[in-house]
């Protein structure tokens, strides 16, 4: 009782503050030097309590000091809603809609080299925009996030999503390239709002037992954006060279219709998204929601993550393998028209194909790290097995033969795009408590970066020598990443926390090594408060 009152109200034992306590001690035997807290003998221990104190009301500056141990360790309150998947729903369809945009132009890169007049440079320059203009943008649309909220994050995403599929639609004529090229550039601007939402939305509004698999559903939608846009494009625009009138018709039916979709989903977004649910689904949510808002710093979040040696190493991994995905997915009409002439629909379902078995690959992915939460083999093995596949991809793209390209686009596929929530929720769980839209944000960043290095200099590869060429480039970086993320440190902070492996009792001044020996207190360590025998 002694020492947990001396602990509790902080009162020297030889101390009397108002005349409250008075403590008498036998002589102890050892050191008797005063570190926070006296030595206690074996002897008896004498307390005089003026029972005016008991009565006094703490002030309310120092009351989270005074309190119990038990009522300083009250269950955090956590609750699921159904809206959940309503927003889960909505996001995912208009970031399928803004990736749909992104690739539409790549998979018929010759229609509209005819259509436009110009070199399949521009046209790949119609890709590249998106991840030119991500790498500027994330910081302050990272910033935007932390500090005024999920809702409105989506909502400019959504809207300028709307605004750019419209703009595409004055950019109909052979002379206006440069409409549809601003109107690609608004469209990548939206993308930034996008990208790095799904470890936000999964883990602000799904419980710790389904985070991983609503991160990938999240991702899933841009997936399946980019394997509708590598399927209807060259359906909706066929290749009619001597009719430029009529391609000028597909091109706008093609145009019109993503634009009403945008706009229909834009109003979708207003309704149903929300910046968080009333009670948090998770106790590491929980927790950072008591944290103070005055105690973030966006720029110390920044230095945080980039002072965090693994993380450095996920960026550069994530970089690699995400940087390899977008330039496969931008140059692939170019690898199979050079071996497979005028097979552009095919070229369009070789991509779907490719897509398709990576959004399996997420999904599964996802629900095996949320029954096993083995992040770093996870990680190691997908990596490996997205080498292979690439390494299998690229000695097969010329063999003449279209349906074993389609088997291998799918391996490749279902493992290198299997591979983005995985990176996603990786980062969240090394980086933890920092904001998961921060950490997206900048492992999207450095897939940019990687996306732009890779997709310029493998289409120079591609069209000075040949596919293959190009490909080897690819599995050369793609081994370089297998390496790296061998060495990545598996420190899984937000899982702990779920798990409750997280001491929330206040510091007690500790003895130092020779004073516990002649010390008859013994500090027991556990997650709840610091209890002491004498």
């Amino acid at each position: 009782v002694a020492g947990e009152l001396l602990q509790e109200q902080h009162v020297l034992p030889d101390s009397t503050p108002d005349g409250s306590v008075t403590v008498c001690e036998t002589p102890v035997v050892g050191n008797t030097e005063d570190n926070g807290y006296k030595a206690l003998s074996n002897g008896s221990v004498h307390l005089t309590v003026d029972s005016k104190v008991l009565e006094q009301e703490l002030p309310p500056p120092d009351e989270k000091e005074a309190m119990l141990p038990g009522e300083q360790n009250k269950p955090l309150e956590t609750r699921l809603y159904w809206r959940r998947f309503a927003v889960l729903a909505v996001f995912s369809l208009y970031s399928l809609v803004n990736a749909f945009q992104w690739i539409q132009y790549s998979i018929i890169t010759n229609i509209f080299m005819d259509y436009y007049n110009v070199s399949n440079l521009m046209i790949d320059w119609l890709s590249v925009v998106y991840m030119v203009a991500y790498v500027p943008l994330i910081f302050p649309a990272t910033w935007l996030l932390d500090k005024k909220g999920l809702r409105l994050t989506v909502l400019l995403g959504a809207g300028l999503n709307a605004v750019g599929a419209w703009v595409k639609c004055a950019s109909v004529g052979p002379n206006l390239f440069w409409v549809t090229m601003t109107a690609q550039i608004i469209c990548s601007v939206a993308q930034v709002f996008i990208l790095g939402l799904p470890s936000r939305i999964a883990s602000v509004w799904f419980g710790p037992s389904e985070v991983s698999t609503a991160c990938a559903t999240a991702v899933l939608g841009n997936q399946l954006g980019v394997a509708i846009g590598f399927l209807l494009p060259p359906v909706l625009v066929p290749n009619t060279a001597d009719d430029k009138e009529l391609m000028g018709h597909n091109i706008s039916i093609m145009f019109y219709g993503t634009a009403g979709v945008s706009t229909l989903l834009f109003f979708l977004t207003a309704f149903v998204i929300r910046d968080r649910p009333p009670l948090p689904p998770s106790k590491a949510q929980a927790v950072l929601s008591t944290s103070p808002a005055e105690d973030y710093s966006y720029k110390k979040s920044i230095i945080n993550l980039f002072k965090n040696k693994p993380f450095i190493l996920l960026l550069i991994t994530y970089g690699i393998m995400t940087g390899s995905f977008y330039s496969v997915s931008t140059l692939l009409n170019q690898m199979i028209i050079t071996y497979y002439p005028k097979q552009e629909l095919n070229a369009g379902r070789i991509g779907l194909t490719l897509v398709v078995a990576g959004m399996v690959g997420s999904i599964l992915c996802g629900l095996w790290l949320d029954r096993t939460k083995m992040y770093k083999m996870t990680t190691f093995i997908v990596y490996f097995l997205s080498f292979t596949g690439m390494l299998v991809f690229t000695f097969t793209l010329n063999s003449e033969h279209l349906p074993v390209v389609f088997f291998t686009s799918g391996v490749m596929g279902f493992f290198m795009t299997g591979y983005l929530p995985i990176g996603f929720e990786f980062g969240v769980e090394i980086t933890y408590p920092e904001s998961e839209g921060t950490s997206s944000g900048l492992l999207n960043a450095f897939a940019q970066v990687f996306g732009i290095t890779f997709t310029l200099i493998q289409g120079q590869l591609t069209t000075v020598y040949n596919p293959l060429i190009g490909n080897i480039f690819l599995c050369a970086w793609t081994f370089l990443g297998i390496i790296l993320t061998a060495l990545i440190k598996s420190d899984l902070k937000r899982h702990d926390v779920n798990m409750g492996n997280i001491n929330k009792g206040q510091a007690v001044p500790t003895l130092p090594p020779d004073e516990k020996e002649s010390s008859a207190v013994k500090q027991e360590s556990s997650s709840i408060p610091h209890k002491i025998s004498i």
